[in-house]
């Protein structure tokens, strides 16, 4: 199988928080967006519903081979390798997604928190690191961006647990959570939560506000004005959902943003980041 038959063809503009927005300076979106396309397609190989695992890690194998200069087989590898020759970086944060993706592959359940929290630190946290990286930001600023990437990853995971479970039979809600609920990882087939399920999310997304505090000042710890306010952002998108998950059931309510939603939460905190950044 092709890899160009396992893509999604889900691009930028269809992910649940900004990517590459307006907001991030021209020069570093050539970086930023090479970094995602090759991401994306990798995502797409492990999310695939069809092909067989041996497949997927061939095709994640060969995007490995082509990021490192072993091959050139990979169009998306080639691409970012040539970006990050550009801007004299290496291929540390997009080799850990790849660890992250064979995960996704081999892992179908997660035994608790700290387990989550694991795949976490190659799913999500090399992405915010990457982008702090090509801006020329300090590595002070990870541990907050650690916390945010981690809380964006997880609200991914509950806004999507029944999809996850249905197609690909995967489960990120904790193993433990769900036991200590009365719950089950069939659960997440049915057409609604059963009020032991719902309760599990809701758990989950409250443990998730702590991430959330975390990474709360992570904007005003960065020197560049555009991406503190693309964080900003980002951190009122996910503690407006996060607070959504703690009320609703992701199985049978939406739980996303819609583009005037979008709009809205960005002109409401827009005047209290530019009071920060004339004060800091």
């Amino acid at each position: 199988m092709s890899g160009e038959v396992l893509q999604s063809g889900k691009g930028h503009k269809d992910e649940n928080f900004p990517v590459a927005s307006f907001l991030i300076a021209p020069r570093h979106r050539p970086a930023i967006l090479a970094f995602y396309g090759f991401v994306r397609f990798a995502d797409d190989i492990a999310d695939h519903a069809t092909a067989s695992p041996a497949e997927k890690l061939r095709l994640l194998e060969e995007m490995r081979a082509t990021l490192v200069g072993e091959s050139d087989a990979s169009p998306e590898g080639v691409n970012l390798r040539t970006a990050l020759a550009e801007k004299n970086l290496g291929p540390a944060h997009a080799l850990d997604l790849l660890e992250a993706f064979r995960r996704d592959v081999t892992k179908l359940r997660y035994r608790d928190w700290e387990d989550l929290l694991d795949y976490c630190r190659y799913s999500a946290m090399p992405v915010g690191r990457f982008v702090l990286d090509v801006h020329g930001e300090s590595r002070d600023s990870w541990h907050a961006n650690d916390a945010l990437c981690a809380a964006l990853q997880i609200i991914n995971h509950l806004q999507d647990c029944a999809k996850d479970y249905r197609q690909l039979n995967r489960v990120y809600l904790p193993e433990d959570a769900l036991a200590a609920a009365g719950a089950e990882a069939g659960d997440l087939a049915a057409p609604a939560a059963s009020p032991a399920l719902k309760s599990v999310i809701a758990a989950l997304a409250r443990k998730n506000a702590g991430l959330l505090a975390k990474s709360r000042n992570f904007g005003r710890q960065l020197r560049g004005t555009r991406l503190a306010l693309e964080v900003d952002l980002i951190q009122t998108l996910a503690e407006d959902l996060n607070t959504k998950l703690t009320r609703r059931d992701p199985l049978s309510q939406t739980v996303h943003h819609s583009k005037p939603a979008v709009a809205a939460l960005f002109l409401t905190m827009l005047p209290g980041f530019a009071l920060r950044r004339l004060i800091k």
